[in-house]
């Protein structure tokens, strides 16, 4: 019987290769955390989901469970993942650098029952929890949760089916979006791994994949740590992706692929050159948003590809699209073509496609009769918004794309107001919301604005108070701001003007919005805050 359940293409896996390094932890990584250093075998890990489960039963954990996460890229949060998924549960990853309002909506809107947490945020997500009337108790990771005030509901679903995660997606309207990702969407996540060939074959038993990418992000948890196990793999997670010790990290690892996005290949193309660019078992990066003008550059200095892709949350690998053979266009923003297992269209506003290579908004869906599989299921509690990304049967992505004559697709913008910043997409209205809470905002609209090293930047519009349209206020307003959101939703840019572009019902006028940025960074009156967007703890 083949898998249907994470756990189960786990124990697959640990099974066949027992004594194989499963996990890697190097020692940065672990004096960060203050964990042990080392290889962990798919047997070790393996005994330490079984005993995970067991604790996890008896307080309470089965179908239909939520379970949250909040232990940044700890081996603790793959062994407590697959634990619950081996009880029917699912686990809600947290991003660590979520604040105060975003957690209370988070733990309200999932009804996780249980949370595994870092100790340094107990009390945060306690006090969460605690705002929005949940009974949550939070608990490190090396403790086993009280039991659950939850009753878990009768298992009547395809195993297949059943949620295994619920991943949090900025969306692009404000309160973020709950993902619902099933296991198939994981299991297939692996299995397009293990298939795709070309630049980025796996080779069953022997890869090892780095990857400074979090677990609470798709990239790292369905394709990295289940395309490992697909193949018998040792996959090595950083905390966090650091510059100047970034390729002592791959050494150490002994990686021959790795992940990536954008923003690492021009951090390090500005270190100096060495005669250790080449020092390395790397066969190939894979990833999204490496600057067109660097692409060459960065592959003919370190000797290896870094191979473009396409994908999001919610069409998981089900309808990725990705650069994996020649020619690859190096330097168009081109990510390749979709294989005969995925769909596209290419549409104008009305949704009618468009002609030749003019751009438009990438539709995509699954060839067959199942348009959604591998894709994420629907929107938690949100009917309406599962609908309308389906509407006329076809995956809405939001992004702007062109097709050229041979049928590679070539990324162009935005359809949609969503901030991107070094990988992470930020809602506008969401900002704005939190935003509007400071006593000095009367109104304020945020937008992106363009930033040579994370692509944008966070810049605030202010209606202030009387008196407050100042330096001080701005800077008052960004320390704020930390306390109440992740530190790369808060405003790089605070700009105070007499009034927003709004359109005759009162909305903020988008496009009038963009254009009123741009000539305040042009004209110098923006206050630059960026420096005050450091993590918190």
């Amino acid at each position: 019987m083949s898998e249907q359940t994470v756990f189960e293409r786990f124990s697959a896996s640990a099974e066949k290769w027992s004594d194989k390094p499963f996990l890697n932890v190097l020692p940065e990584t672990a004096e960060i955390y203050a964990i042990a250093p080392g290889e962990i075998s798919y047997r070790e890990m393996m005994d330490r989901v079984l005993a995970r489960r067991q604790a996890l039963q008896a307080a309470g954990v089965g179908h239909a469970t939520r379970v949250g996460l909040l232990l940044h890229n700890r081996p603790e949060f793959i062994e407590i993942w697959f634990a619950v998924n081996a009880l029917g549960g699912s686990v809600v990853p947290i991003n660590p650098d979520l604040r105060r309002s975003e957690l209370e909506y988070l733990i309200e809107h999932s009804e996780m029952a249980a949370a595994f947490v870092t100790p340094d945020r107990i009390d945060d997500i306690a006090e969460a929890a605690r705002s929005v009337g949940s009974p949550l108790q939070p608990v490190s990771p090396d403790q086993t949760p009280p039991p659950i005030d939850q009753q878990p509901a009768k298992d009547a679903e395809n195993p297949a089916r059943r949620e295994a995660a619920l991943l949090y997606t900025s969306g692009t309207t404000g309160k973020p979006k709950g993902c619902m990702l099933s296991n198939s969407y994981f299991l297939h996540s692996g299995d397009w791994y293990r298939d795709v060939g070309g630049l980025i074959s796996l080779r069953y038993g022997t890869e090892r994949m780095l990857t400074p990418l979090p677990l609470f992000h798709m990239n790292a948890m369905a394709v990295s740590v289940i395309g490992m196990l697909t193949m018998g793999g040792c996959l090595t997670v950083l905390d966090r992706f650091h510059p100047s010790t970034w390729w002592d990290s791959v050494r150490r690892s002994k990686a021959t692929c790795l992940h990536y996005l954008g923003v690492m290949p021009a951090i390090l193309m500005k270190a100096p050159p060495s005669p250790a660019d080449r020092d390395h078992n790397v066969r190939f990066g894979f990833g999204a948003g490496i600057p067109s003008e660097l692409h060459a550059a960065f592959e003919q200095r370190y000797g290896f590809p870094l191979t473009e892709a396409w994908a999001m949350t919610e069409t998981g690998s089900g309808g990725v699209i990705c650069a994996h053979r020649e020619p690859r266009k190096i330097g168009t923003h081109c990510f390749g073509r979709p294989t005969s297992e995925v769909e596209i269209r290419i549409v104008d506003e009305n949704d009618c496609d468009v002609v030749g290579d003019a751009p438009g908004e990438l539709l995509v869906r699954r060839a067959g009769d199942d348009p959604r599989y591998g894709f994420f299921r629907e929107y938690l509690k949100n009917p309406e918004a599962t609908a309308e990304a389906w509407a006329g049967g076809w995956f809405h992505t939001g992004d702007i794309v062109s097709r050229d004559e041979d049928g590679d697709l070539h990324f162009v913008d935005r359809k949609k107001n969503v901030i991107r910043r070094s990988g992470e997409n930020i809602a506008a209205v969401e900002v704005e919301t939190i935003l509007a809470k400071h006593p000095a905002i009367r109104e304020v609209a945020v937008a992106a604005t363009p930033d040579a090293i994370r692509g944008d930047e966070v810049a605030a519009l202010i209606v202030a108070e009387p008196g407050k349209a100042d330096r001080q206020t701005a800077e008052a307003i960004a320390s704020w701001a930390l306390a109440e959101m992740a530190y790369y939703k808060v405003p790089g840019w605070i700009g105070f003007v007499d009034s927003l572009p709004r359109t005759p019902t009162e909305k903020i006028l988008r496009a009038a919005l963009k254009d009123l940025v741009a000539n305040e960074m042009a004209a110098g009156s923006m206050h630059d805050t960026r420096g005050f967007k450091k993590r918190n703890g």
